[in-house]
């Protein structure tokens, strides 16, 4: 068993980190009912929901170093869940540091869960072509890559200051993420959240002119006739025109909250398991049809009388989409069309099953909906200071 008593965990009043928090004060079993839960949030408000939940609140802003490497040291932090974000370095830098002190303070190993995004791993995210396992030399091809993508900067610099730190090292790619989190603060995603009330307010429902396709859900005409379907396990592809088009990969919350559990528990229970520049896990349980969804959401808002027309229209450009969503173009594009050959191994060798699949998904479409009118829209503070 590991020396491992008190973990942090960034974000607690976020969508992912609130949901994380959440899963871990739930899990009554050894060895994760016996740790100290805190979590690190910004404002006076989130303060006061966390409180409530009997765990540790720390008010702090992660790009103090100082506030962050006194709260380390002060509540003898040996394991972090940094769900806070996922494309800004010295936020992790700061956090990684403050674990590596901790470390030499106490002469034993502490230990840092990232997050990481999936789409730094497609092709449309600038990775090279075929299929990408997370059991693959990742780290080399990040720095072979030696682009600016904020992500891949993120996931190098923390590999690295992780290693001359001593610190052990685990990255969760994240995918897109839906359904209603269980954390106090921040109940819902970004993505489909956005979409819904975008489409309520112009009256209509768009779909993104490009979707990654999968021939086992697609009841609409493709503009092109696939050369050839490849079938890998439960997995499909289309062939079109020479490029190879897979669905996006999504998760509900609840099952990437109870991956991050998984490994916080293999950590406590002192397994050897990959980390470092081996410890990359793609968190994802399937793929999203990005246009199947959208045409289900213009269903479901045409029966409550919110849209005039009850099937999906492809948005005039993609600029006119990341000015209606107020999102970067790059952030839609990443969003709305990226597809990929990902392939997650790691997260189902800790023994992860998750319990949402595509057609469990594509089923609770009226609920996302409902869930996106039932909750006030909550932007992330720490999203807000960075922009």
């Amino acid at each position: 068993m590991s020396h491992v008593k008190n973990v942090l965990v960034t974000g607690g009043a976020g969508f992912i980190g609130g949901s994380v928090v959440a899963t871990l004060i739930a899990r009554n079993t050894a060895p994760v009912k016996d740790i100290n839960i805190s979590t690190v949030i910004r404002s006076d408000d989130q303060a006061k929901a966390l409180s409530k939940l009997g765990i540790n609140v720390i008010q702090a802003d992660l790009f103090d170093e100082k506030a962050i490497l006194d709260a380390v040291l002060n509540n003898e932090i040996d394991l972090i869940v940094h769900a806070a974000s996922s494309f800004v370095l010295p936020l992790g830098l700061n956090l990684v540091r403050a674990l590596g002190q901790r470390g030499k303070i106490t002469g034993r190993k502490t230990y840092f869960i990232n997050s990481s995004i999936t789409t730094a791993f497609s092709e449309d995210g600038g990775w090279p072509e075929g299929e990408v396992k997370d059991t693959d030399n990742l780290y080399e091809t990040e720095k072979q890559i030696g682009d600016d993508h904020p992500v891949r900067i993120t996931d190098i610099g923390l590999v690295e200051e992780s290693k001359a730190q001593g610190v052990e090292f685990f990255n969760v790619a994240v995918p897109v993420v839906y359904g209603r989190g269980s954390g106090e603060w921040k109940k819902l995603s970004t993505n489909i959240p956005a979409f819904v009330r975008k489409s309520i307010e112009k009256k209509i429902v768009y779909k993104f002119e490009k979707d990654g396709v999968c021939p086992d859900i697609v009841s609409y005409p493709l503009k092109e006739t696939p050369s050839l379907v490849l079938s890998r396990g439960s997995q499909f592809y289309l062939i079109i025109s020479g490029q190879l088009y897979q669905n996006p990969p999504a998760i509900h919350v609840a099952d990437l909250a109870d991956l991050y559990v998984v490994l916080v528990e293999k950590i406590l229970q002192g397994q050897s398991i990959p980390n470092g520049e081996n410890g990359y896990y793609f968190g994802f349980a399937h793929r999203l049809p990005w246009w199947k969804t959208m045409e289900r959401i213009a269903a479901g808002l045409h029966a409550r009388g919110l849209v005039a027309d009850p099937t999906a229209q492809v948005w005039p450009s993609w600029e006119e989409a990341a000015a209606q969503l107020k999102w970067p173009v790059q952030h839609i594009h990443a969003m709305g069309a990226a597809t990929g050959q990902q392939v997650a191994v790691n997260p189902y060798l800790l023994g992860w099953q998750p319990k949402w699949n595509q057609k469990r998904f594509l089923d609770s479409i009226d609920d996302e909906i409902q869930a996106a009118l039932d909750e006030k829209p909550l932007e992330s503070t720490l999203f807000v200071t960075i922009l």
